[in-house]
């Protein structure tokens, strides 16, 4: 028995061709597809190309998918490389069994039904019962050979006519069922699922009919649906014009995700032939994945509006534990109270280009994101939201990823505070001037400076209460010298030491690690382990501020209680209250006397 083309189908989609290929064959980038020396004939210059459902060679003609691909570079029959796929994807070939083939030969029937509505559904738009429907999507800006090129349809009144029109085609009303077209009411009978409503017809990647989705004219709710999951429709897997979006994309057009099918419509009517919608729901993890095998940086295009703003939400917190350094996501942001169908109607193709040139990479709006759930200026607000935004981070699988997007979202946080000096200080806290510091404290604060000049991987755990202390005037100014270093990402101790030196700033710093007037603490050594460092920062700045000690322990205890699994959380937890459990029992040698 042959096997079924849905299963090889998911094979496929499962199997990164580039990936397959990249094995035997050293592949470079070229645009959205790679390519490199054909491995079926010798030559020095590159002619064999990997796309992402097929290779070519324009040298000797070698074509095929992943399975011709291992059956060729391998000498494998067709069953080995099945199976050998099969297994490295995680998938189980089908057993040939009588019953296995009689599934397979209803499911192709499944199409055939699907496609006998459709020509129903397309004669009947342009029949006078459907000029209701015709005159809707004329004056929605679709001209005829739009409306052609999606096979948009009208489904009739629903008393009847299809199901009759289908059996007369020798189609049981069981099949009917199984394709999504029948609905079962309450008293046991089955209806017609799309009636008075305009057709989209529903295609997989390959071109093939799975299903519909319709829309009311008048005020039924709902104003869309879609049809049942079936053995050939998946709402989850499935992309709205995913096989037209296919096309497009071999033109050099963006991948775009809009919201609906009109958007979808529009935007391909605009040139914009790269625009696919998931169905109905917000998108899933199947949908992201068939996404990527598309483009490895689609644009998601959401509404200007509170939904949209939730949607774009959603999919970004989805699509984090999937990065990987080889995909992402851009986000577009529409116009207030627009979408891209409106949009285009309104101010034209220009228009949502100008949308798509101002699409930012998911690492610079998931800041935004994640702020939009709450901020403020409060010491605990600024916390929470750091918290959250080192949470979002850690939620990426992939650990130098994620090591990156910590970094930069700190960063926009750290610059998002305006800095000392930069701005006069709130009124309600006024800032104790130099002159008020006794030599204790200057001392103390000296120690500090050191600490973080030695291990400045540490100002990213400590910035807030840094930028915070009260210093004597050289230290002060060599800590507006540190913090400006930070924002350029510059936590190395000598790439610190450098930009100090450049910036005029080296002096203030051989001050702040002189043994004069007294020997700094061993945790202000570069000798010193990272976990002695931070212990020693945190103590000696509860030395100088024991109520804001306490306070940030309240803090990393909230947020190692929300991130129980997050190492940084419970190092930094560990170390402050190692901190201010050393200042109830004296601890000789910690700091240094004056």
């Amino acid at each position: 028995m042959p096997l079924p083309p849905a299963f090889l189908d998911e094979l496929r989609a499962r199997t990164p061709l580039s990936a397959l290929i990249g094995r035997r064959v050293k592949l470079t980038k070229a645009g959205r597809n790679w390519k490199g020396c054909c491995p079926f004939h010798g030559e020095k210059s590159p002619s064999f190309h990997v796309y992402d459902d097929h290779f070519h060679c324009f040298g000797c003609g070698a074509h095929g998918d992943a399975i011709s691909f291992v059956m060729q570079s391998e000498g494998a029959g067709f069953p080995e490389a099945v199976e050998r796929l099969a297994g490295e994807a995680g998938l189980e070939v089908p057993k040939p069994s009588p019953r296995a083939a009689e599934a397979e030969r209803q499911r192709l029937d499944l199409h055939g039904v699907l496609d006998l509505a459709q020509a129903s559904f397309v004669r009947r738009l342009h029949e006078p019962e459907g000029a209701a429907a015709l005159d809707y999507l004329q004056r929605r800006g679709l001209s005829p050979e739009l409306i052609a090129r999606f096979g948009l349809g009208w489904s009739g009144d629903g008393r009847g006519a299809l199901p009759a029109e289908l059996a007369r085609a020798g189609v049981e009303r069981i099949r009917m069922g199984e394709a999504g077209l029948l609905r079962e009411a309450e008293d046991g009978t089955s209806r017609e699922l799309y009636w008075n409503r305009v057709t989209f017809p529903i295609r997989d990647r390959r071109g093939r009919l799975v299903s519909f989705g319709g829309r009311t004219l008048g005020d039924a709710k709902p104003k869309y649906i879609n049809g049942p999951e079936s053995p050939v429709f998946s709402k989850k897997r499935n992309l709205y014009a995913l096989d037209l979006a296919r096309a497009g994309l071999r033109t050099g057009q963006p991948l775009v995700v809009a919201e609906g099918y009109m958007d979808v419509i529009a935007l391909h009517g605009a040139g914009f032939v790269g625009a696919v919608a998931p169905l109905g729901t917000a998108l899933t993890e199947e949908q992201l994945e068939e996404l990527w095998r598309l483009s490895p940086d689609p644009v998601l295009c959401f509404d200007g509006d509170a939904a949209g703003a939730r949607a774009a939400a959603r999919a970004a917190e989805l699509c984090l534990s999937l990065l990987t350094p080889e995909r992402t996501l851009r986000l577009a942001a529409l116009p207030g109270g627009e979408d891209p169908d409106t949009l285009i109607r309104k101010r034209g193709p220009a228009a949502f280009q100008t949308v798509l040139d101002g699409a930012r990479p998911l690492s610079e709006a998931l800041f935004d994101l994640v702020r939009e759930q709450g901020s403020g200026d409060t010491p605990e607000q600024r916390a929470a939201l750091r918290a959250r935004l080192i949470a979002a981070a850690g939620r990426i699988a992939d650990r130098s990823l994620a090591t990156e997007y910590r970094g930069a979202l700190l960063d926009r946080f750290y610059a998002s505070r305006k800095r000392p000096g930069k701005a006069a200080p709130p009124k309600a806290r006024p800032a104790r001037t130099p002159s008020t510091l006794d030599a204790t404290q200057a001392e103390r604060g000296r120690c500090l400076v050191a600490i973080l000049l030695l291990h400045p991987d540490l100002l990213r755990d400590v910035e807030e209460a840094f930028a915070a202390l009260e210093l004597s005037p050289a230290m002060s100014r060599l800590r507006d010298a540190i913090l400006h270093a930070c924002e350029r990402n510059v936590l190395d101790s000598a790439a610190l030491l450098s930009h100090l030196n450049a910036s005029g700033a080296m002096e203030e710093a051989a001050q702040a690690l002189a043994s004069v007037p007294y020997r700094l603490p061993a945790c202000a050594h570069a000798d010193a382990m990272p976990a002695e460092a931070e212990a020693g920062w945190w103590h000696i700045f509860g030395l100088m501020h024991r109520s804001q000690l306490d306070e940030e322990v309240a803090a990393a205890s909230r947020a190692f209680k929300d991130r129980p699994d997050d190492e940084a959380a419970q190092r930094r937890l560990i170390a402050l209250c190692n901190a201010r459990e050393a200042l109830l029992v004296p601890n000789e040698g910690t700091e240094a006397e004056p």
